[in-house]
């Protein structure tokens, strides 16, 4: 058997697989990896080198070039990557860095390790509100949270979204405070003809499943500053300088605090491949949403059940899924509901963990904020969820079965 059908035989079982242990249908990704993808991931096995290595390297080379970066590293995942922009900013390495207790302002509407890093950096979060027509922080409502001790903003570009981009750094720049750009759900997205994630002093992506590039598990970080692309080096390995300080022949030299979130090369050959055709991947899930948008548009059971995610204006979006917000239903309709949609096997998720400040875990880290603050953030997760977009086209019939569930909300 040709090496090329033995690669198509292996994608083959390789999709069956992924079909018969998912329980939807219609779940957040379908047909994620190509032969292509799987045949880089061979040569690396086959080459015996599975640990980050050249592949690793080239990647990093072509992502911040491509993406308009001096530097990009890669690590194991999207939350090792906000990891490691957090403690960069304290560390002693830096001429400028923060110390305990400076605030970091952070959307209530986030993820877990969008919020942990700062507190395991020492910092104190600050919580605020979300645009509901953006899902992300705006000016506003940072200038308004803004205090002496404000010292770093972390902003998601949620969905593939974001905020006035160009508005919020120069506003930061002026008052000397830091921007990390979680673009982890946003790879490909452009304001104003710039990369998400390349706004911030550091920008953050994930490769996780489901997402823009996905390479099973893994993440990128950039920057433009040297010294921070040393710090970050020595951090993502265990703190040595091997990678920093090529000439030094003492391999084991420890220079700083560290970690070990070094990714695999095997993850780099998938994500690097994938990465090379974000454009066409991008364009696909675009076309799918705006076909899923005129499906339920034109349906006769069309009644205004939803509001729709619109862009950001200026901003040519590289969509993560497909969210709705559900009109005039409380949270316990739409809980109703999507165990509907489940039961008919599409998944959903809630728009990123919905309003964070309701999970246990900010109570014991004694994490202050005032409910009334959070609005916005609150009601997107009461009514908001989304849907995966396939990198694949949806033919009409599947696109007809998910907006026939979609539409049967105002039964619950």
């Amino acid at each position: 058997m040709k090496y090329s059908s033995k690669l198509h035989l292996i994608k083959k079982i390789f999709i069956e697989k992924i079909k018969k242990n998912s329980r939807f249908d219609y779940p957040l990704l379908t047909d994620g990896y190509s032969s292509s993808d799987l045949q880089e991931a061979s040569k690396v096995l086959l080459s015996g080198r599975l640990t980050m290595s050249q592949i690793t390297n080239k990647f990093e080379k072509y992502f911040a070039k491509k993406i308009g970066s001096r530097f990009a590293l890669m690590v194991n995942s999207g939350s090792s990557a906000n990891l490691l922009a957090l403690f960069c900013l304290i560390n002693p390495h830096r001429k400028k860095r923060l110390k305990k207790g400076d605030e970091c302002i952070v959307p209530a509407l986030c993820w877990s390790t969008s919020l942990w890093p700062i507190i395991q950096a020492g910092l104190k979060p600050v919580l605020a509100d979300v645009n509901l027509k953006t899902f992300t922080l705006d000016l506003q409502t940072i200038k308004k949270k803004i205090t002496k001790k404000t010292k770093a903003v972390m902003i998601l570009n949620v969905l593939g979204n974001c905020s006035e981009m160009e508005k919020i750094k120069a506003y930061l720049n002026k008052r000397k405070i830091f921007l990390i750009e979680d673009s982890c759900e946003a790879l490909g997205s452009k304001y104003k003809n710039k990369y998400l994630g390349t706004y911030g002093d550091f920008g953050t992506y994930s490769f996780y499943y489901s997402h823009q590039v996905t390479s099973g598990e893994g993440g990128m970080i950039v920057c433009n500053s040297k010294e921070d692309f040393n710090i970050l080096k020595s951090l993502r390995a265990h703190g040595w300088d091997r990678e920093i300080n090529k000439k030094n022949i003492k391999n084991f030299n420890f220079i700083n605090e560290g970690f070990n979130l070094r990714p695999l090369d095997i993850t780099a050959a998938i994500g690097f491949n994938q990465f090379k055709r974000l454009n066409k991947l991008k364009n696909t899930r675009a076309k799918n949403r705006n076909n899923l948008i005129k499906f339920i548009k034109s349906s006769k059971k069309w009644n205004n059940q939803y509001t729709f995610f619109n862009p950001q204006k200026n901003l040519d979006p590289s969509w993560f899924g497909f969210p709705l917000m559900i009109n005039n239903k409380s949270s316990k309709s739409k809980k109703n509901f999507l165990k509907y949609l489940n039961r008919n096997k599409i998944e959903t998720r809630p728009i990123i963990s919905g309003n964070f400040a309701n999970q246990p875990a900010i109570k014991k880290y004694n994490i202050k904020y005032k409910k009334k603050d959070l609005k916005n953030s609150q009601e997107i997760e009461d009514r908001g969820f989304f849907i995966g977009l396939p990198t694949k086209i949806l033919d009409s019939s599947k696109i007809n079965k998910i907006t026939n569930l979609l539409l049967n909300v105002n039964n619950f």
